[in-house]
């Protein structure tokens, strides 16, 4: 067995995590509470890879953390509140007020080694981890600061694990909080360091599918992280079910990460369709791969046109047959809009799943028959980076906010380190982009790293 821990930290992390374990309690037929639903339909059988079997109890291998208790206490009081441990529910009485320092350096640091021993219970009581999967905000307190520490400590306890990051970065438009910048520059920094794959989210971005697709008006979270678990579970599925080619999380990092640093993907997920459109299609597998790489179902707000594809992993599940995906792939290529870099020929991952996709009941994604994931490095992610280094600049130029973060013990060097940081990942992204014919902008990248 190859287990996968969840972690979730801070409000987002959380929300978008109860989100992902309604769908796999739905998609391996296990009620709230944690029973199978009928013996005979449950495929409880494939699920030990995200859940503990305690007798007839089906446990989720997840940590919640958070340092103020009221999104917890929203948890243990909800639907699935008995499906989590309580030992596997971490809150602490201080909030870490949207600010980097307090929740790496004040408030966090009482809480880390607490989750550090959480984590070795659930990793002990494995046969055999594969590795973590990190849900957070890198805008708020707690999804950048202390998510930043413990990912930190993860890397030294459990440095040959794989840690799969998903993070929610700030909007270009829209913002939560004022010194968003600021937090997302300094969390970017350590995500550079001790991740080793991170999926990047926007909300903005999945604001307008959920406009555009859905027909939803006014998508709250809810909306907006059933989308993303849909995203989630395609990703892990081939680790749950049986595929005629299925998709090993190690294999992520070899076929998507060329040079350790250049590893933020973007994803996109079809189709999206809405529950009360009755009996759709979801169409061919052509038309599905050629959806994928639209530029309107990102999932983070940056026009792939732009830029140049690395490597993609192409995940369907459903009614799909290999043949019609070496056809879709071969179609792809043939694009003039999607451009790949000239120094990696082959370009394509796919993995295929037998599996189709499990709707929510009363929620906004229609049930189809097969749906694609594309998960893709492409030096278009750099935009995204740009938009907060830009944002970091103007306030940081007036020293703007920076009493806060020096008040709980950082040094304002920190700020400066990170800043450079990603102003290097800019550039590593400019040169990997650049056509190769003259070696030597490769080997200095390879060095680099």
């Amino acid at each position: 067995m190859r287990e996968i821990i969840s972690l979730h930290i801070g409000q987002g992390g959380i929300q978008v995590g109860n989100s992902c374990w309604e769908l796999y309690c739905l998609e391996h037929g296990i009620s709230p509470d944690g029973q199978p639903i009928d013996s005979k339909s449950a495929r409880t059988d494939d699920c030990s890879t995200f859940f503990a079997n305690h007798g007839r109890q089906y446990v989720p291998r997840s940590l919640y953390v958070d340092l103020e208790p009221t999104v917890i206490d929203s948890v243990k009081s909800g639907k699935y509140g008995k499906l989590f441990h309580p030992n596997q529910m971490v809150a602490g009485k201080e909030d870490a007020a949207n600010n980097y320092a307090r929740g790496h350096y004040t408030v966090g640091r009482d809480m880390v080694d607490v989750c550090l021993d959480k984590i070795r219970k659930l990793v002990e009581d494995c046969q055999n981890v594969q590795g973590f999967t990190i849900f957070h905000s890198v805008g708020g307190g707690t999804g950048s600061g202390f998510a930043s520490l413990l990912l930190e400590r993860l890397t030294d306890e459990y440095a040959k694990k794989s840690k799969l990051d998903f993070c929610i970065y700030p909007s270009p438009e829209v913002a939560s909080s004022v010194v968003e910048p600021y937090n997302s520059v300094l969390s970017s920094h350590a995500l550079l360091e001790h991740t080793d794959v991170a999926v990047m989210l926007d909300n903005e971005a999945i604001y307008d599918i959920c406009k555009k697709s859905l027909g939803i008006q006014k998508p709250t979270y809810v909306n907006l992280n059933r989308l993303i678990a849909q995203v989630i579970s395609s990703m892990t599925a081939s680790l749950r079910f049986k595929g005629a080619l299925n998709v090993d999380i190690n294999e992520f990092q070899t076929n998507l990460v060329p040079f350790p640093r250049i590893h933020f993907l973007l994803g996109s997920y079809a189709p999206v369709v809405p529950a009360d459109r009755g009996y759709y299609d979801p169409g061919t597998v052509a038309q599905l791969t050629s959806e994928v790489f639209e530029p309107r179902n990102m999932m983070v707000k940056c026009d792939p046109r732009t830029g140049k594809y690395m490597a993609c992993c192409l995940m369907y599940r459903g009614e799909v047959v290999p043949k019609e995906v070496t056809q879709a792939v071969k179609n792809i290529r043939t694009k003039q809009t999607i451009q790949f870099v000239d120094w990696c020929p082959t370009g394509f991952k796919c993995g295929i799943n037998a599996q189709p996709p499990t709707a929510v009941p009363g929620g906004d994604l229609d049930a189809s028959k097969r749906a694609a994931l594309l998960l893709a490095n492409t030096t278009a992610i750099s935009q995204v980076f740009n938009k907060i280094n830009h944002k970091f600049d103007l306030m940081f130029a007036k020293r703007a906010f920076v009493h806060w973060y020096v008040g709980e013990g950082m040094e304002e060097s920190e700020f400066s380190e990170a800043r450079e940081d990603l102003a290097n990942l800019e550039r590593d992204y400019e040169e990997v982009g650049k056509n190769s014919t003259d070696e030597s902008v490769l080997d200095s990248e390879m060095g680099d790293n």
